[in-house]
């Protein structure tokens, strides 16, 4: 049985509909995440689980407990759930160590000390417990804002945008530590965030979200590689879709050449075959494009973006279609100069054509990353 198990719920405000028929399952030691833009409902859905909104539809069991339906609310206080805030919350006039130790009012003192050592310990905090808010960097209060909701040992933790208001440094290293603490802590936890990099650093298995359901929940290497719609496809990472033509079950014919597919090829969300001799679209990432000098399959320079390690080239094709491809940085070419460059596309994703044949060209995907 799932620690988490959210069937078919909704949610309303008057007439607004915000979480449509959204169900999701996370296994015991799990972490998942809502991923999505600003809007989409994700915020809302952890409210519910947390047991701060009533459903209109469905129900949400923990740990085999119904905890939420139309007509029944667990309060939040007996939920077991903890709850890391995005602007932390902690009290400015209690210590570190007070501040961890607030929900275990309940221990004796000497467990509750025992634990808050515990926590400071894992959190790697363990010589700042006298030290109050004000004093800490922001790295170090989310670090004693996940510690207060880890102490009373919570049946689930749930994590609301946690690094927004970090920098963009400091987020990507401490998305890591939170993941190694939560793990290390044995906990169950649910993130919400609008930033793919923070999901995939943190997460076990994903919810992409829209417009209040969930488009795809998957594992972060999935949901790249075998997006199950035009929205995750366009939401996760980089790409192009370029136009293609089914040869048969398994190839497909792209102006770089013909592509192999491991399975047949599927034309839509209902994973019918694509029909031989159709028209679709191909979605090609910047790593499915290999910067090859021996190749005699080129293509022109139109755009570059330095990344330190690696440069992302936008490249025209004869056609004028355009493609992205990343390049190690020592590959230093000029706008304008011509490459070379093969395919290297271990999965192959199509989808039904959307434009008229007359139409020529990519259609470019939007990097989500902010």
């Amino acid at each position: 049985m799932s620690h988490l198990n959210l069937d078919r719920i909704d949610l309303a405000f008057g007439n607004n509909v915000v979480v449509r028929q959204l169900s999701l399952s996370l296994e015991k030691g799990r972490i998942g995440c809502l991923l999505g833009p600003s809007g989409c409902g994700k915020t809302t859905v952890l409210r519910c689980i947390a047991g701060f909104e009533r459903l209109a539809a469905g129900s949400i069991r923990l740990d085999g407990e119904i905890v939420s339906t139309p007509t029944h609310m667990l309060p939040p206080e007996r939920r077991r759930i903890g709850m890391v805030f995005q602007d932390y919350a902690l009290f400015p006039h209690l210590s570190v160590a007070d501040n961890i130790a607030f929900g275990l009012h309940r221990m004796p003192a000497a467990a509750q000390r025992q634990r808050v050592d515990e926590l400071l310990a894992l959190v790697g905090l363990s010589a700042q417990g006298g030290k109050f808010p004000h004093e800490m960097s922001g790295g170090q209060q989310q670090r004693v804002a996940l510690a207060r909701a880890l102490a009373p040992r919570p049946s689930l933790l749930l994590l609301d945008e946690p690094f927004s208001n970090l920098d963009v440094e400091l987020r990507e290293r401490l998305s890591y530590e939170v993941r190694d603490i939560i793990k290390a802590a044995d906990t169950t936890a649910i993130l919400v965030t609008h930033d793919q990099h923070e999901a995939f650093a943190v997460a076990d298995e994903i919810g992409i979200m829209n417009e209040g359901r969930i488009q795809q929940w998957d594992t972060p290497y999935n949901l790249y590689h075998r997006p199950a719609n035009r929205f995750v496809a366009d939401f996760i990472g980089q790409g192009v879709f370029l136009r293609g033509k089914v040869l048969d079950d398994k190839r497909v014919q792209v102006e770089l050449g013909v592509l192999n597919s491991t399975t047949p090829l599927s034309c839509g969300e209902d994973s019918a075959v694509c029909p031989h001799g159709s028209e679709v679209d191909v979605l090609l990432r910047p790593d499915d494009i290999v910067h090859d000098d021996a190749s005699a399959l080129v293509a022109e320079v139109a755009h570059k973006a330095f990344r330190g390690a690696d440069i992302l080239y936008t490249l025209r094709l004869a056609s004028g279609a355009r493609v992205l491809s990343l390049v190690p940085s020592h590959h230093n070419h000029a706008i304008g100069e011509l490459i070379g460059i093969r395919l290297d596309v271990d999965h192959v994703v199509t989808f039904a054509d959307v434009e008229p044949a007359s139409a020529a060209g990519p259609r470019a995907l939007a990097a989500t990353s902010a």
